[in-house]
């Protein structure tokens, strides 16, 4: 039955190609074969024997004989296979006539080349045959007047076509008939333009060979990214361990100690009619204890907290009224600086510098280098304190970096992933856990039992600055030092105005003043301005402060 079914197809094919052969070439195509011709030369005959073996390999034996140089082929070695991957033709053993490179076979000698070689990749399985196909004959520089096909293999042949063109061409060749017993196909092809080629196709029985075919992945974007329930699983996974392993560490790692209930709620700073601020806290202990950064406003504060001490005082200078607000810092010659606490002393010294006085718009450039020294005393500080087991900047920095190498390693794995596999999305999820680490690394630092107590006692403090009642309980002579130590915190807690306003509004004896004894104002100036001048002044230090290098992304 098949063998009567493919010589009917033989005897068919054959009378197609008679017709083609009485009507001839087109006249274009015979135009182009003669100027390539003589241009070029041309193959007279190309003979190949096709062998293919029981492991899938295809054994190649081609004659070519020619006329003029000796030409050039071009293998067919890549073909789309689908919309991933690549199909690969994988040529090898080349020996005889002709030299291998880059997927062109030149020949060698003058009139006659004859060459052998392998082609791994060639057959497909289907559902009940496998498939041989095989770019036979063609993609040659020059062109093609006669080229027979002969194929054998290892059992019956199911069916047989052929195609001359284009790589993709539908047109059937001039002959293609199976032998009188069905196991070997034969094809023929006459003028073939240069760079054209003739594919033969034969069927054969499912299992007479283990070939199958050489897929590359082919790399494209949509495909590298392809969400499904496979990878989109995956990626739900794997973000679901690396939130949840960034949210492990800050429950375990990042969250202040607990202190008991009673160490919370409002406090009064006074003690005896003197200030006495909760736990011995200086302002900028406070910023730091309060946010875990030494940063611009715990640097104001420290600067008004040491002129209200008595170690340098504040003199407003004289202007016009679209100048430019300034300030001299005045070094109190009595002031007993060995008693600063080493961030206190190395602020002090950044602002003198061994000067006597500066005016604060100087200190834009003039402390900058050591400013950087203030913040890593203010962080030393902390820990001395006992507020925390490791200096914040220094735990921030550790779990930041982690998280940044674990972003870069989820892009360079996304990368990976992408170009040789479609589950690049999984990449993400180390991207996405490393930004999350790096973002909670600012929150990683966490107090101790004694930080965390010292920390209750400052709101406390911050609410008794905020809604506590000076009717009565200040006597008139200590209110203008008392409201004074006041200040600096205020600065910290953003409630300037308040005290400002209170301090200007009385002096010892209850009356009016001209200055305070650590803030003085320009001629015609009195502390009924000392508000104002007040919010200026620090606004204008944190600008100082915060235009310098070591403190401007604070």
């Amino acid at each position: 039955m098949a063998g009567s079914f493919l010589h009917r197809a033989a005897g068919s094919l054959a009378a197609t190609a008679t017709l083609v052969m009485a009507l001839g070439a087109s006249p274009a195509l015979a135009a182009g074969t003669a100027d390539t011709s003589s241009a070029a030369g041309v193959v007279k005959n190309d003979q190949v024997e096709l062998q293919l073996r029981q492991n899938g390999v295809l054994h190649v034996k081609e004659t070519v004989t020619f006329e003029g140089t000796p030409p050039t082929r071009q293998l067919v070695d890549r073909t789309r296979y689908d919309d991933a991957s690549d199909r690969l033709y994988q040529v090898s053993g080349l020996k005889g006539d002709a030299t291998l490179s880059g997927g062109a076979i030149t020949l060698k000698g003058a009139g006659t080349a004859t060459f052998e070689y392998d082609v791994t990749g060639a057959v497909t399985p289907l559902n009940d045959i496998q498939e041989l196909r095989w770019y036979a004959v063609g993609s040659w520089s020059v062109p093609v007047e006669q080229a027979t096909v002969k194929v054998t293999g290892p059992a019956q042949l199911q069916n047989l076509s052929c195609f001359a063109g284009v790589l993709a061409s539908a047109t059937a060749c001039t002959v293609a008939a199976p032998d009188h017993n069905g196991t070997v196909a034969e094809f023929e092809q006459q003028d073939l333009g240069a760079g054209e080629i003739l594919t033969v196709v034969v069927g054969y029985p499912a299992g007479a060979t283990t070939g199958a075919p050489v897929l590359e992945r082919r790399f494209e974007l949509a495909n590298s990214f392809t969400l499904n329930a496979l990878t989109g699983g995956a990626l739900a996974g794997l973000l679901i361990l690396m939130l949840g392993g960034v949210g492990l560490l800050y429950w375990t790692r990042g969250r202040d100690a607990r202190v008991v209930g009673h160490e919370s709620g409002a406090l009064t700073p006074i003690e005896n009619g003197h200030f006495a601020p909760p736990d011995g806290v200086r302002p900028g202990q406070i910023g730091t204890l309060m946010d875990e950064q030494a940063d611009v406003i715990d640097v104001t504060a420290t600067i008004v907290d040491l002129a209200v001490r008595g170690y340098l005082r504040i003199d407003e200078q004289p202007r016009q009224t679209y100048d430019t607000p300034d300030w001299m810092l005045v070094r109190m010659p009595s002031a007993p600086v060995n008693s600063l606490l080493p961030y206190e002393r190395a602020l002090y010294d950044a602002v003198f510098d061994g000067r006597d006085a500066v005016l604060l718009s100087q200190l834009r450039g003039s402390f900058a280098g050591k400013l950087g020294k203030v913040r890593d005393a203010l962080y030393r500080d902390v820990v001395t304190q006992g507020w925390f087991a490791r200096r914040p900047d220094g735990v921030r920095t550790r779990w930041t970096t982690l998280g940044v190498v674990l972003m870069a390693a989820g892009v360079l794995g996304t990368v990976a992933l992408a170009w040789f596999t479609t589950y690049g999305l999984l990449g993400l999820a180390l991207i996405i856990g490393g930004a999350a680490l790096a973002a909670g690394g600012q929150y990683m630092p966490a107090k101790t039992a004694k930080g965390s107590a010292a920390l209750a006692h400052t709101l406390g403090f911050r609410r008794y600055l905020a809604e506590g009642s000076l009717n009565g309980e200040i006597p008139q002579a200590q209110r203008v030092e008392l409201f004074s130590r006041y200040l600096p915190y205020a600065v910290i807690f953003d409630s300037v105005d308040r005290w400002a306003r209170v301090v200007s509004s009385v002096t010892g004896n209850g009356q009016q003043a001209d200055n305070l004894y650590w803030y003085h104002g320009p001629a015609e100036w009195d502390l009924s301005k000392f508000a104002d001048s007040m919010r200026t002044f620090t606004m204008t230090t944190s600008g100082a402060i915060s235009a310098t290098r070591q403190f401007r992304s604070l």
